[in-house]
C-alpha cells in the first residue's frame, strides 16, 4: 500500500511542480531537488523518520538562489516581495473557516 501511495504522490508532485516552473535556467537544479525530496519523502518520512535531509536542504538552497536570480532578472522578485510586505500575516499559514452554525436554542 505504501508503494502505491508513494508512487501516486511522486506522480502528483512531479506534475504539479512542473506546472509552476517560471524559468528554464533552473530546471536542472529543480529536478535534482525534486528527486531528492521525493526519495526522502517515500523512503524516510512515510516510514516514520522526520529527520530532514541535509542533502535535500543543500539542493533546495541552490535551487532557491537560482530561482531568485531568475525572478529578479524578469522583474518578478520585487512584485513578490511587495506582495509579502502588504499581506497581513504573510509568514503564517492559516485556514479561514466559516462561522459555525448557531444553535437554535
Amino acid at each position: 500500500m505504501a508503494t502505491l501511495r508513494t508512487h501516486r504522490f511522486s506522480e502528483f508532485f512531479r506534475e504539479a511542480s512542473n506546472n509552476v516552473l517560471p524559468c528554464q535556467e533552473c530546471s536542472e537544479k529543480k529536478e535534482r531537488y525534486d528527486t531528492c525530496f521525493i526519495n526522502w519523502y517515500s523512503e524516510k518520512y512515510l516510514r516514520g523518520s522526520v529527520e530532514p535531509s541535509k542533502e535535500c536542504e543543500e539542493l533546495f538552497k541552490d535551487y532557491k538562489v537560482c530561482l531568485n536570480k531568475a525572478l529578479k532578472s524578469k522583474g518578478i522578485f520585487d512584485m513578490i516581495e511587495n506582495s509579502r510586505k502588504n499581506t497581513p500575516d504573510s509568514g503564517s499559514a492559516t485556514c479561514i473557516t466559516p462561522n459555525p452554525p448557531r444553535s437554535p436554542i
